[in-house]
């Protein structure tokens, strides 16, 4: 681990399985209660020399941007190791993170003059909160890292971070890298089991607390700051719907929604995870969407032409399972896949889900994984309202040939991001969170960044 710029053992570590193995890879360390103590530490000391030196911040994190391109192969093939995905998604995971680094390096952070007379000159600034705690989930460990960590030391910020227990490698590997480019207790990276979690999101030091994760736990990360009144920003679940309307073409659509939902096999917050249908062209997009499970490539990240691994760990693997065995014992079909690869690991089969309706836990809720079901409908107002019809809301799409209909019906999906014939297209100066259930807050961008400030009025007075 990495404390106050030093490199930490634990007395106790955990397994990292290989998802496609099922076996443990390796080992991670523990941090104890009195470990996270020194990190909180380090990090309040840390912050008044950090805060006042916005020069130094900036440059450190253009430094940081060039060591994740630089590095970017060895890191991914940590990421691959943990978490599964083909090696060339993770070094392009590691490349994105190195381009978040980058465009916040360069992000300005301006003051809003809102009084300049006689009377007074008077300034809206944005001040650094203190430590932030950072934890971040398994499905992209480094670039959600990024999420929190550049905006957080640009504000003048310093964190101490925890990354999932199912992938800490690729963080306390990134812990290592930037050590020495910045001054002690700048960042910190600590791993652990939900215990770990827990004590953070509890400790008296943190000002903040920036959780992407279930929605489960971040109703209690919510519950756990409020009584310390710390500020939050959650980026939790999604069931993201999209909406095909009666122009698409079937075979050209089909391609791009099957990426949209099947991106990192499916373990993506705001991925598709249902498809509306209009009921003339049902049978023709779900053998479409079929044929490209069929020939997807799934297979160990680490060889060559795969193009979706494994599922991460095993509670998700046995999840996907139980909904698609849910649908069928429903009366729905599966027009593709439907269960596990028959070999180690936890590979289960790209699947279309077929003559499936709201109501089915797959389609209600979340499935994480490579499996989708596609639902039809008859009357389009009728499927903007069940696509609206959830705890959810983090994003959706529309698809069709009329983009300026699409654009008009994407308009009425009550999401955070409504998205017209594409589908997870996100960058660092977006953006990106949810209604309802799917968060609290924003991240990236400057509205991001400003979630990790406070608001400071400053007047002075001319008389």
């Amino acid at each position: 681990m990495t404390i106050d710029g030093a490199a930490v053992p634990a007395r106790d570590t955990f397994g990292v399985i290989d998802p496609a193995t099922g076996q443990v890879a390796e080992r991670a360390p523990e941090a104890s209660a009195e470990q996270l103590d020194a990190a909180m530490r380090a990090a309040q000391a840390a912050f008044p020399a950090w805060r006042r030196d916005e020069a130094a911040r900036r440059a450190a994190l253009l430094t940081a941007s060039e060591v994740m391109f630089a590095r970017a192969e060895e890191l991914g093939r940590i990421i691959t190791l943990e978490q599964g995905k083909p090696l060339s998604d993770a070094t392009m995971e590691v490349t994105g993170a190195g381009v978040w680094l980058k465009y916040h390096a360069g992000l300005e952070m301006p003051s809003e003059v809102i009084q300049d007379d006689e009377t007074a000159l008077v300034e809206v600034v944005r001040r650094p909160m203190g430590v932030v705690a950072a934890i971040t989930p398994w499905n992209y460990p480094l670039l959600l890292a990024v999420w929190k960590i550049a905006p957080a030391l640009l504000a003048g910020n310093t964190v101490v971070l925890k990354p999932s227990p199912f992938t800490p490698l690729s963080t306390l590997r990134l812990g290592e890298l930037l050590r020495d480019l910045l001054p002690p207790g700048v960042l910190n990276v600590v791993s652990g089991g939900d215990r770990l979690g827990a004590w953070m999101t509890a400790h008296e030091v943190p000002r903040k607390i920036s959780f992407t994760g279930s929605v489960a736990t971040g109703k209690r990360v919510a519950a756990a700051a409020a009584a310390d009144l710390k500020r939050v920003t959650l980026e939790l679940g999604g069931n993201d719907p999209a909406i095909l309307l009666d122009d698409v073409d079937p075979g050209a659509v089909a391609a791009r929604v099957f990426g949209g939902a099947f991106q990192n096999n499916g373990q993506v917050c705001s991925a598709i995870k249902r498809v509306y249908v209009p009921a003339a062209l049902y049978g023709d997009v779900v053998d479409a969407l079929a044929e490209q499970a069929v020939a997807a490539r799934v297979g160990n990240g680490m060889d060559e032409g795969v193009q979706y691994g494994p599922v991460n760990n095993r509670p998700q693997f046995e999840r996907v399972g139980e909904l698609v065995a849910d649908a069928l014992a429903g009366g729905a079909r599966v027009a593709a896949g439907g269960a596990p690869l028959g070999r180690p690991g936890y590979f289960f089969a790209p699947t279309i889900v077929a003559d499936v309706a709201d109501g089915a836990r797959i389609v209600d809720e979340e499935q994480f994984g490579p499996a989708l079901p596609v639902i039809g409908y008859t009357d389009l107002d009728e499927a903007v309202a069940r696509a609206n019809a959830t705890h959810f809301g983090l994003s959706g799409s529309v698809w069709g040939t009329d983009a300026d209909r699409a654009a008009d019906v994407a308009a009425r999906l009550e999401c955070g991001t409504a998205w017209v014939n594409t589908h997870l297209a996100i960058g660092p100066g977006q953006p990106f969170g949810g209604f309802k259930w799917s968060g609290l807050g924003v991240e990236n961008g400057p509205w991001g960044l400003h979630g990790f400030t406070e608001m400071q009025v400053v007047h002075r007075a001319r008389q």
